[in-house]
């Protein structure tokens, strides 16, 4: 019994041994289960701790609807961002828009994200900026790492005018500490070339300046339902941007829009150009195309057509990369040297043996642009910042520009290849402005063969319209090589159309004058056939008489040979008058400064007449809803100024045509006269040797074959082209030259 019970004993002590070994080992694995988890919690709050950063992406879009604080009833609005009470962006400047698209994207650092982003719209002025509104966004509203689109009214306080609201994308992306610290020092870094660039603005920091006029698309992809498009074209070099007007419902849209890129050293020249279809949600993109500017020469205008990727169409558009200045420049007149065998060769290029070779190419003209004096002040410092541009009908050139001066030296050369020798130089002076577009200073208008080769002189400015004077001269030395056979085949050819050249605005002051001058042409014809009744009804028996033997004398032997003859007796006559007047005439006083406000004022009598009649109308006829009435004057004074500014433009027609008539016979333009004898003396031999049914038979089978032979030629009347190179009234008031003020300039004359 003893031994069992030792036995008995030794059994239950290895149980309980077993048992607490189990139960250790079981207390073991909890413990290392916990400390697992325990270490998985502290990796993840290491993690969350590592990862509790935040980089905010904000697109600012567009705005909507945007308040008017401007007296023109527009605005130029900006968006401020602010964070922890510091301005974190600014957005650029949207000028005279309600509705303006940024398309800007910029980030911020967020160290806690418990706290709220402020926004203000701004209205930019020259002195104090106006607000247009605010507004407050809780960025932990934001979903990390999710792109949230925001609609942001805004408001202002104690204010309940509606003043629209902002559309923008934001995205809250985590980061860590260091990726935080790397944000943070790019954006001082930003910061501090951005203040180096602001004190570096006021010298030039561009070195030319890419003009693009941007024509018209064709054979566009359609986007639409209805088969048509809504485009517009996007433009980027390096950070300069773009972007033209929408042209709605149509595949072959016309833009005729011209703006500037800016060239900097050490850029990409690769010009980048999107074609978008306009849509009410996301825009569709149409297609893309590229220019490499590093490939066209300099000042000089090329045409260009750019073939849209796919397939997707054509984009007709002007280049010019001018602007350049230093001496390595070609157009710097520094470094330029007349080389005799470049001008040989121009005589040679244009000589009457050459006359049938290259017949568009009518002559080479060359503008030294070297200095103006006593310019306007466009700046607040009573200083301007001018650039002068040279155009001659589509080819544009511009100088660099120098600043804080009204005294400006630019010692530019510029060249120039004339298609047609009726056309005029105009050289126009701005004033740049950084934050906008050029301010107008003055114009002058050129003809080509009023030039003077190798004179150096001084040209008055004009106003924009060429009517009256402004302040300031442009000093100018031009040499005109042409050639006059080539010069007349292409006068009675279409001439050259200037693509940026817009049709006249309604206005009731141009409206009388045209009316006026078609009446005085009238006028005159009422007076010859007064003076030819006269005849009959014997008021002068000595003048009948001559009159009837005359009649009778060219009647019994009248030949068709004789009409040419009695108008080159017409020129032969008037050539005989103006010889004897110009001897006793004096020269024609000039006009003093002119008030540019009157245009703008007619323009403003012209829309109130328009309203009052309209508004007088609706009194008048059957009473109707109110908003029919809104409707129906709307309606109604869009169709009036439709029909008067139809009617203007004809009237002025018919008046250009009266004078430019009469300017042939008046010498004005004498190249053109003399053309005009010398093509009528040909006609006087031609119709006395040839008999008159070979003549029709002749012209007759030129135009029924001339689509066979030319298919792609431009119908035309050549005598109407060539009085459309004779200068009207008004043309030859805009080309009239003013003396200038070489003298105590920069007191401008009192009116009288």
């Amino acid at each position: 019994m003893d031994a069992n019970g030792e036995t008995g004993g030794t059994d239950q002590s290895r149980e309980k041994q077993l048992s607490q070994s189990s139960l250790r080992s079981s207390v073991e694995e909890s413990i290392d289960r916990v400390g697992v988890q325990q270490a998985i919690d502290a990796e993840a709050e290491m993690e969350k701790a590592h990862l509790k950063y935040y980089r905010l992406e904000v697109h600012l879009k567009e705005g909507r609807d945007l308040a008017v604080r401007d007296w023109s009833g527009s605005s130029d609005p900006y968006v401020k961002f602010k964070l922890e009470g510091k301005v974190v962006y600014k957005s650029r400047i949207i000028y005279q828009n309600l509705n303006p698209q940024w398309d800007e994207t910029f980030h911020v650092p967020v160290r806690n994200i418990d706290q709220r982003m402020s926004l203000s719209v701004w209205d930019y002025d020259m002195v104090n900026d106006d607000p247009m509104g605010r507004a407050k966004i809780d960025l932990s509203s934001l979903e990390p790492n999710i792109l949230m689109e925001k609609r942001v009214n805004l408001e202002e306080t104690n204010s309940t005018e509606n003043l629209g609201y902002l559309m923008m994308d934001m995205t809250l992306v985590a980061v860590s500490e260091d990726e935080l610290q790397n944000i943070s020092s790019r954006r001082k870094q930003q910061s501090t070339a951005k203040r180096a660039s602001i004190r570096a603005s006021k010298s030039q920091l561009w070195t030319s300046v890419a003009t693009i006029t941007l024509l018209e698309g064709r054979n566009l992809i359609s986007m639409d339902d209805n088969g048509l498009s809504d485009p517009y074209v996007k433009f980027k070099l390096a950070g300069e941007k773009f972007k033209s007007k929408v042209e709605t419902k149509t595949l072959n849209p016309k833009w005729m829009e011209q703006f500037d890129l800016k060239i900097y050293d050490e850029q990409s020249l690769l010009l980048e150009m999107s074609v978008w279809d306009k849509d009410v949600g996301k825009d569709d993109i149409m297609g893309r195309g590229e220019v490499d500017l590093s490939t066209l020469d300099p000042e000089k205008t090329h045409f260009l057509q750019v073939e849209l990727e796919d397939n997707a169409g054509l984009i007709d558009l002007l280049l010019t990369i001018s602007g350049t200045s230093g001496a390595e420049s070609i157009s710097d007149l520094m470094s330029f040297v007349d080389d005799p065998n470049r001008e040989r060769e121009l005589i040679r290029r244009y000589s009457i043996k050459n006359s049938l070779m290259d017949v568009k190419d009518v002559g080479w003209l060359q503008v030294k642009v070297i200095k103006a004096q006593n310019l306007a002040s466009a700046d607040i410092g009573g200083k301007s910042d001018p650039f002068c541009v040279v155009e001659l009908v589509n080819s544009r050139l511009q100088t660099q520009t120098q600043y804080k001066t009204l005294n400006p030296e630019w010692g530019k050369v510029f060249t120039f290849q004339v298609k047609d020798c009726h056309t005029a130089l105009e050289v126009t002076v701005y004033d740049e402005d950084k934050h906008g577009s050029p301010e107008f200073l003055g114009k002058c208008a050129i003809p080509l063969l009023n030039i003077k080769n190798g004179e150096k002189r001084f040209y008055a400015l004009k106003d924009k319209k060429l009517q009256g004077r402004a302040k300031g001269s442009i000093l100018l030395e031009m040499e005109f090589i042409y050639n006059d056979i080539k010069a007349a085949i292409r006068t009675v050819n279409p001439r050259e159309e200037k693509y940026l050249e817009q049709e006249p605005k309604f206005k009731i002051a141009l409206l009388q004058k045209n009316l006026q001058r078609v009446t005085s042409m009238v006028g005159s014809i009422i007076e010859v056939g007064r003076f030819i009744n006269s005849c009959f009804q014997w008021e002068s028996k000595p003048r009948t008489i001559t009159a009837f033997i005359s009649f009778l004398i060219i009647v019994w032997n009248f030949e068709l040979y004789m009409l040419p003859v009695a108008v080159l007796i017409i020129f032969i006559w008037k050539y005989v008058e103006l010889s004897i007047t110009d001897k006793y005439s004096r020269p024609q006083e000039e006009e003093v400064y002119a008030d540019s406000d009157d245009e703008y004022e007619e323009a403003d009598d012209s829309k109130l007449a328009v309203v009052l009649y309209s508004m007088r109308r609706d009194r008048e006829g059957q009473a109707v809803k109110p908003k029919e009435a809104k409707t129906s004057l709307s309606e109604k004074l869009h169709t009036i100024e439709r029909v008067c500014q139809t009617i203007q433009n004809k009237l002025d027609d018919v008046a250009c045509l009266g004078e430019r008539i009469k300017n042939t016979f008046n010498f004005t333009v004498p190249w053109l006269t003399w053309f005009a004898i010398l093509i009528l003396s040909v006609a006087t031999v031609i119709l006395y040797l040839i008999p008159l049914r070979y003549l029709i038979l002749a012209w007759g089978i030129n135009k029924f074959t001339k689509k066979l032979r030319k298919p792609h030629a431009i119908p035309n009347n050549e005598l109407l082209d060539f009085l459309s190179r004779v200068p009207s009234d008004a043309e030859l008031k805009k080309w009239q030259e003013l003396r200038p003020e070489l003298s105590r300039a920069d007191t401008p004359k009192k009116k009288k």
